[in-house]
């Protein structure tokens, strides 16, 4: 049975941005965030890092202080106003909370073995339940790889779909480490200069970091909805995407058939495309059998990096934006668009109304996630708000 969830609320931060309304200015502006490293390494890999710096966390969250819980609850603050509105309305045993997140606390972990090097010992206020996981509380925490908010997303629709809660939060975190970066390093997918998604001078992925959050509930004022969700698991191979995109295919008709949405009523497509050759052919192999190559797609990643477990949320909050305001991000790094994938790739920001929008998320190990997003009333939405 079709599902309509209103997002009646969401906030981002990213390397674009520490605001939500500065995140979208520079989405709509075409202007990337990846820049250096913060971090040192012994190789070049621009990054995705978030400006400026995150203050500690105080009172009783101060036992849980790590970068990743700072950019947790930076992002959450914007969005709170609209939480509490929720939880008086609902009851807070009604509302629900999962996050996804891939690294959780790992670099406060890194940070604690390079102490212990110095000194002999782990440092006293290194706490590595609290700070290196997210696993305590009255929440759920997925952690697919990239792919684990966009399932959270899914996760919300089954919780208001069985009726275990009225309102979830939605959500995705990760930051910046060397554990990440490295990894990608020595799977040689990491690219010496920003990311080019879907460009025939593609050399890789970039990484990044932020959080993202997304209230749905089951009813509510809203200019766009969840529409449906899709899942699969291919399991083709640890880190490699099937070659013909069998998962992605799956996952992407799975949301529309949710939806009782047909191929040809989807406007935009914001890919998964981190800038990858494997990943690129295979969500493009994928996007063609489904959709002929004619619905626009563009990657977000060159402006943000690969969010890893935050980029499910950061790019459906991206969704939402094009259907509400209008338009579709040009696909920056693109240019020029590798002819052989086939794929409409807009280099250019395209002013145009986006009833339905497509979002893609895969991870390693053949985890894939399709989002649909809608104009509420299945018309084109016009002068939304951005997190409220």
């Amino acid at each position: 049975m079709p599902v309509s969830y209103p997002v009646t609320a969401y906030s981002v931060l990213n390397a674009l941005g520490n605001t939500t309304r500065d995140v979208v200015a520079s989405l709509r502006a075409g202007k990337t965030g990846l820049g250096p490293c913060p971090l040192e390494l012994p190789f070049e890999a621009p990054t995705g890092a978030v400006r400026g710096p995150l203050p500690p966390l105080a009172g009783g969250l101060a036992a849980h202080d790590s970068r990743t819980a700072r950019l947790a609850i930076a992002g959450l603050d914007e969005i709170l106003p609209a939480v509490r509105r929720a939880v008086a309305r609902h009851g807070a045993a009604r509302v629900g909370l999962v996050v996804g997140t891939t690294t959780a606390g790992l670099a406060r972990t890194e940070a604690a073995y390079r102490e212990r090097g110095r000194a002999g010992t782990l440092p006293a206020d290194y706490d590595l339940h609290r700070q290196h996981s997210f696993g305590e509380g009255p929440c759920t925490v997925v952690s697919t790889a990239c792919s684990a908010s966009a399932k959270a997303a899914c996760n919300a629709i089954r919780l208001l779909g069985a009726g275990v809660v009225d309102a979830v939060i939605v959500g995705g975190v990760d930051g910046l480490c060397q554990t990440t970066l490295r990894g990608f390093h020595s799977l040689e997918i990491l690219s010496p200069e920003a990311c080019r998604p879907f460009s025939s001078a593609r050399r890789g992925i970039s990484i990044g970091e932020g959080a993202a959050y997304l209230l749905i509930e089951r009813d509510g004022d809203a200019a766009v909805v969840l529409r449906g969700g899709g899942e699969s698991s291919d399991a083709y191979h640890m880190t490699a995407p099937h070659p013909e995109g069998a998962g992605a295919l799956a996952a992407m008709r799975a949301a529309l058939d949710q939806a009782g949405c047909r191929p040809d009523e989807v406007d935009y497509i914001n890919a998964h495309s981190p800038g990858t050759k494997l990943n690129d052919l295979s969500e493009g192999r994928a996007v063609v059998t489904l959709f002929g190559g004619a619905v626009p797609i563009a990657s977000t990643k060159g402006y943000t990096g690969h969010l890893l477990g935050a980029g499910g949320a950061t790019e459906a909050v991206f969704s939402v934006v094009a259907i509400e305001e209008g338009w579709i991000p040009a696909s920056v790094g693109s240019d020029p668009v590798d002819a052989e994938l086939g794929l409409d790739v807009p280099i250019a920001r395209r002013d145009r109304p986006c009833r339905n929008v497509l979002s893609n998320s895969f991870a390693f190990g053949g985890s894939n996630v399709s989002l649909l997003f809608g104009a509420a009333g299945g018309g084109a939405a016009a002068g939304g708000k951005a997190s409220a």
